[in-house]
């Protein structure tokens, strides 16, 4: 829509500083970077329902994923309702593959607003299903994702180069990822094509006056003491997690480690970290390194788990940790991680169970529910009381004001960190008051009391047993564990043989999964475990035994799902008697806000984005009071994580305003399409050899599958002047020339191809309708240029690399004619794509299409026949790829093929082709 044409559209924008934004991306094109929780899918909805009101354009909407799509549909349907314009269609999307070709014509050509998957958008766009001359604009979200070898990049760029006069916005709010590397803004600007950031951080003055001023929000901020168990483990981690980075300084002296610290250590992304440095080294590095590397984020997950798990779930968790750890019989101490070596891990364990219990457990009574050797402590986290009386303090308020002034629901809102915790509460509100006088629900020697008030009692003591009732389950299945572990070594002479013989296998004890999540069976007693694979065995044993998995298997669990058995019975709730417990769920939490209108919110977690959704919320409607209760353990990591994520967001936006202040943008969107350069660049520079100097008319082609545009390489191609035309392949990948054809595989994707043979099939295939057929080897960017580093996804890793090596030499035994090239990264590929190109004739596209499908049921046919003699029969003079199918189906072996007559063979294959095949087996080896 142009910029001067007014359209009768009602936006929903109350803020200053939403208009503002609003008011600058109709006048300009520009990358608006927002802080969190500031209403950014509610700026894009406006944009994006002023363009479709227009009623002419055609919009496309670019990173969205399935909720966002979600939320933008919903919002677009309620402006057309509300709006004036009778010509809003709200947002369409195209996002599988099998809406046809036809379906997706004709709905561009329509118009509106598309949210298309950048898959199929990149290939409409290649394909000429949709010409970027028709569009009006794009909007993208995510913008932070936009890399020079993503496909959101590829997209744009093609965008740009044949349509200068279409509108591009871009959003992020996510600063940042726009603070990494050298003059990153700029970069990032350079990769959307586009030349004017706009930044809006919390401090913003605009966005400052339009949240604090008189209709703010009443915040009660709640600091909560941990017990001392809580705080002693928090410390003995912490001491942990020190003495790791410490260890993996030392061990690593040549990197870069000014973010390796404790404070960044508590982060979830300090693991990715950690290892991206050491990714191109990582083949290099030693045993132990690679050992703390995952031991940081066990011992990250161990920290979150104190704070939200309660004490029996997380002494069980740790039960899962020590045995995973544990070494089986006859493998060396070295093998452990060093942090179970410190005096702080025996603290951990030792005070987790004391926080549940005190005494031996091995001799309690679980069926009668009685021991004396066993004493429930079951310590209770200090955020349930707190909760409880923030309930009773809203009770009161209730009563003593029962009349709801405003425009609230008077409903409460109780906000976590994730689905386990929102389990944990559901549970705790329904069982606080319920005094626990039934044996069976109890532990060791229960005795009925009266709880002072609210209390976790009777779920704690529940959750007792049912530990115990795990734990002796437990015992076990580690026995089983490693008794199966050492007949496997004297059967078999090796775990690997032991590993090889149950791939494919199901545990035999392992029980069908329930509603609700899996159950852990009892058995899984088929695993081959060494010192090499430890790593493996842990993975297994705690997604096994995980605690939330096994919790929510139990059929008691209260809370587990509320609506449960409730088909007969439907009851409508007064909102002011609702309690509403949720997990954070970014953008989507300001539709919660919007549909509850809570009246009182505990926030039972930190969590900033949210707190600014509260006071965008409240400062949009002016009718509605809103409480907030702010909670969080004082002196902890759940503290010290909240305000490190604030102060991390800051520091972004100060870079980016002095970045923003000095950036010096050379972009130039005509430069990418100007003559002279595409003239240069058509020119064939390869003299040598006797070549001469020529100029292409058009640029090099290349035909590239549909489904490889998943990968990097057909947007490198592109950006190296080569036109990418998408097709629907059946043999290769990529088609270069009419006789080169390649076939692209990833390390990971190497690996199954190997495994389950396909890659041998399609060798096979290749070499059946192309003379020059490749198999390229692509290996990551960042990663090492060697096999080495993926040996850790086998679980005989001593040998995993000359493994893939044979299976690769045997391939090219199979194969003579097959070439392999190795690539470091997809840049180098797109070279050698290049070199190979240099003087040769371009590929048919509707040949290459066509090729694997021609011939019908003779080469399906002949794909049934041995590989071999047909691979010697093409050797044989006279034979083409046109008459082998002929000739397969026609002579039995190739001994009868020697014995047959000229004239049999000419009426055969025709007479030339059957004179030279007569002359070839015909011909005496002696003359000269």
């Amino acid at each position: 829509m142009p910029d001067n044409e007014k359209a009768p559209v009602k936006l929903s924008l109350p803020l200053a500083y939403q208009q503002d934004i609003f008011k600058e991306l109709h006048q300009d094109d520009e990358l608006v970077i927002i802080a969190r929780g500031l209403g950014l899918l509610r700026i894009v909805t406006n944009l994006l329902h002023s363009y479709d009101a227009a009623g002419h354009n055609l919009v496309l909407l670019i990173g969205a994923d399935d909720r966002e799509n979600g939320w933008i549909g919903e919002a677009l349907a309620e402006h057309a309702t509300v709006s004036v314009a009778p010509k809003c269609r709200g947002l369409n999307l195209v996002n599988t593959d099998l809406m046809s070709v036809a379906t997706r014509e004709k709905m561009y050509s329509g118009g509106g607003i598309f949210s298309v998957t950048s898959r199929i958008l990149i290939v409409d766009l290649l394909s000429g299903l949709l010409d970027p001359a028709t569009i009006t604009g794009a909007v993208v979200l995510h913008a932070e994702k936009v890399m020079a070898t993503s496909l959101e990049a590829f997209i744009l760029r093609i965008y740009r180069q044949k349509n200068k006069a279409g509108f591009l916005k871009a959003f992020s709010d996510a600063p940042e990822p726009f603070t990494t590397g050298f003059s990153p803004l700029a970069n990032m600007m350079r990769n959307l094509f586009l030349r004017k950031p706009s930044l809006y951080p919390r401090f913003h003055l605009t966005v400052a006056e339009s949240l604090e001023g008189r209709r703010k929000a009443e915040v009660i901020e709640l600091e909560v003491p941990m017990t001392e168990g809580m705080r002693a483990i928090q410390n003995a981690v912490l001491e942990c997690v020190e003495v790791s980075i410490t260890e993996l300084k030392k061990n690593n002296s040549g990197l870069e480690m000014d973010d390796w610290n404790l404070d960044s250590a508590l982060h979830r992304n300090f693991d990715q970290i950690v290892r991206r440095q050491l990714d191109p080294v990582w083949h290099r590095t030693s045993f132990k390194t690679r050992q703390i590397v995952r031991d940081l984020t066990l011992l990250r997950n161990i920290l979150h788990a104190l704070l939200t798990y309660d004490a029996v779930t997380f002494n069980r968790y740790l039960d899962t940790v020590r045995a995973a750890s544990s070494p089986p019989p006859g493998s060396t101490r070295q093998n452990q991680s060093p942090w179970l070596f410190l005096d702080a891990a025996h603290t951990i364990f030792d005070i987790a169970k004391r926080r549940v219990y005190t005494g031996d457990v091995k001799n309690v009574d679980i069926d009668r529910g009685r021991s004396d050797a066993l004493r429930p402590v079951l310590e209770e986290l200090p955020k349930w009381d707190l909760l409880a009386e923030i309930l009773q303090e809203i009770e009161q308020d209730v009563y003593f004001n029962p009349t709801i002034q405003d425009g609230s629901s008077g409903a409460i809102l109780v906000m976590c960190g994730d689905q386990d915790t929102c389990r944990q509460i559901r549970e705790y509100l329904q069982t606080m008051h319920v005094v626990p006088t039934d044996k069976t629900e109890g532990a060791g020697n229960d005795v009925p009391e009266e709880p002072r008030g609210p209390s976790g009692t009777f779920m704690m003591r529940r959750k007792l047993r049912n530990y115990l009732n795990w734990r002796r389950d437990f015992t076990t299945v580690r026995a089983t564990l490693f008794s199966e572990h050492q007949k496997s070594i004297n059967s078999n002479g090796s775990t690997e043989q032991r590993a090889l013989q149950n791939k494919g296998k199901a545990p035999p004890n392992k029980r069908r999964r329930i509603r609700g999540g899996g159950a852990a069976g009892p058995g899984r007693n088929d695993i081959g475990y060494t010192a090499g694979d430890k790593d493996t065995h842990i993975a297994s044993l705690l997604s096994e035994l995980a605690p939330t998995d096994i919790e929510t298997a139990q059929k008691i669990e209260i809370g587990a799902d509320p609506l449960e058995d409730m088909e007969s019975y439907f009851e409508m709730f007064d909102m002011s008697e609702l309690i509403v417990v949720h997990p954070y769920d970014g953008d989507m939490d300001e539709h919660v806000l919007e549909e509850t209108k809570p009246r009182y919110i505990i926030m039972y977690e930190p969590d900033a984005a949210f707190i600014r959704r509260v006071e965008v919320y409240r400062s949009s409607h002016s009718d509605r009071s809103v409480r907030v209760y702010f909670m969080y353990y004082g002196n902890s990591v759940e503290e010290q994580r909240y305000l490190s994520a604030v102060r991390k967001e800051k520091d972004a936006f100060t870079k980016l305003i002095r970045e923003r202040g000095t950036m010096a943008l050379t972009l130039d969107s005509n430069s990418i399409t100007d003559p002279q350069e595409q003239f240069l660049r058509t020119i064939n520079t390869r003299i040598a050899g006797g070549g001469r100097l020529a100029a292409t008319a058009s640029p090099p082609r290349v035909v590239v599958d549909v489904r490889e545009f998943r990968s990097s390489l057909p947007s490198l191609l592109h950006a190296r002047n080569m036109i990418v035309i998408p097709c629907m392949l059946t043999v290769g990948d990529y088609v270069l020339t009419p006789n080169i054809a390649i076939e692209r595989k990833s390390i990971g994707d190497l690996i199954s191809s190997l495994n389950n043979g396909r890659l041998y099939n399609q060798a096979e295939t290749m070499l059946q309708y192309y003379k020059n057929p490749m198999l390229l080897i692509e290996f990551n960017q960042n990663k090492s240029f060697t096999l080495e580093p993926f040996a850790d996804l086998s679980s005989t890793s001593t040998t995993y690399a000359s493994d893939v090596q044979s299976k690769l030499v045997l391939l090219t035994i199979a194969f003579p004619r097959l070439r392999i090239v190795w690539s470091s990264s997809p840049y180098q590929t797109a070279e050698i794509f290049e070199e190979l190109k240099k003087q040769q004739d371009e590929p048919d596209p509707i040949r290459a299409v066509q090729i694997g499908l021609q011939h019908g049921e003779a080469a399906e046919e002949n794909r049934m026949f041995s590989q071999v003699p047909q691979d010697m029969l093409r050797a044989v003079p006279g034979v083409t790829a046109k008459n082998l199918a002929r000739l397969t189906l026609e002579v039995g072996t190739i001994q009868e093929l020697a014995n047959m007559e000229e004239e049999t063979l000419s009426r055969m294959i025709g007479k030339e082709a059957g004179r030279q095949i007569f002359r070839f087996f015909n011909r005496n080896v002696y003359d000269v």
